[in-house]
């Protein structure tokens, strides 16, 4: 018999992704979202599926995520909900903290008395990832940042998943992206400068960037395109890996590099205009994948310039 997925943020930019590639892959997949920046629209190709059932509700709710546990009663969890971004999270760390750590918890606690086989956690590679020093790419083994609220419930969530995994038997793969984008990303709600830059140039409008005194090309990214992150998820789930990985390219890029490459594939010669650094953002992110590789068999497949060749296709 097919194993039951319970996804969260199933309506989501990446998880509605996530939820199309369990579907081919012989899953039946529950999947939760409070549609507060997911869309139904983003999993009608998903909703045409006989084993996808689409639950509308909030994980922050305890009775609600009991009672979906009970009803369904999953094999497997991918949690993939999340409060994304790192400015709203400094703006207004206590909704963070609700989102990422109590709807975690609901999920968590829920396994005690609806036993599960498999926790998946979409943790955050590009706001934990050390900085890198010289030409050393950081990965897994080095102390995390913790320069935002968002960071600091992503780190916490990590760990929680450790603990529960010990006392409630499960296994679990935390699986920390770099910065996500592709199809279905929205420049509100969920983070990724891509969307905003996208939804400047389609209405002709200059974008911004954040830039310090040292770094007039922005800050560096390590930009991972959705279809990569979607392979790293159902590889997880086919072979537990009971630690954390990255999911990235290994690959520093700055934020006007980005900018220049989407301009090319969009045919538009449109001006950046330059501002102070904001509060919470790191000046460099790049992360290794060596681990992936090793414990997954995984490699990303999609370079920046396909994938933003792709996105504007779809536009």
């Amino acid at each position: 018999m097919a194993k039951t997925v319970l996804l969260t943020g199933a309506a989501g930019f990446i998880g509605s992704h996530i939820a199309e590639a369990y579907l081919k892959e012989g899953y039946r997949v529950a999947g939760i979202d409070n549609l507060s920046t997911g869309t139904r629209e983003n999993i009608t190709e998903a909703e045409r599926h006989p084993a996808f059932l689409f639950i509308q509700g909030d994980i922050t709710d305890r009775a609600f995520v009991s009672a979906v546990m009970a009803e369904h009663n999953p094999h497997i969890i991918n949690h993939q909900a999340a409060q994304r971004s790192v400015p709203a999270s400094v703006e207004d760390p206590h909704t963070d903290a609700h989102i990422n750590i109590m709807g975690l918890l609901n999920l968590l606690t829920a396994c005690q008395q609806y036993p599960i086989e498999h926790f998946i956690f979409a943790s955050t590679g590009g706001a934990l990832a050390a900085e890198p020093v010289g030409d050393r790419i950081p990965d897994e083994t080095d102390p995390p940042q913790l320069k935002s609220p968002y960071a600091v419930t992503k780190f916490a969530s990590e760990n929680y998943i450790v603990l529960y995994s010990a006392l409630y038997g499960f296994a679990y793969t935390c699986l920390r992206y770099a910065n996500v984008y592709g199809p279905r990303q929205v420049p509100a709600g969920e983070s990724g400068v891509v969307p905003i830059f996208v939804e400047n140039a389609l209405a002709g409008r200059p974008s911004v960037l954040y830039t310090y005194d040292d770094m007039p090309d922005g800050c560096t990214r390590d930009y991972v395109h959705v279809y990569d992150v979607v392979s790293a998820a159902i590889l997880a789930t086919q072979k537990p890996a009971n630690t954390v990985l990255n999911v990235s390219t290994g690959v520093e890029l700055t934020m006007a590099h980005i900018y220049r490459e989407l301009m090319n594939a969009m045919n538009l010669n449109l001006p950046l205009h330059r501002q102070g650094p904001r509060l919470g953002d790191i000046r460099r992110s790049v992360i290794s994948n060596a681990r992936a590789q090793e414990v997954l068999g995984w490699t990303p497949k999609v370079t920046l310039s396909e994938g933003l060749a792709m996105l504007v296709q779809k536009l």
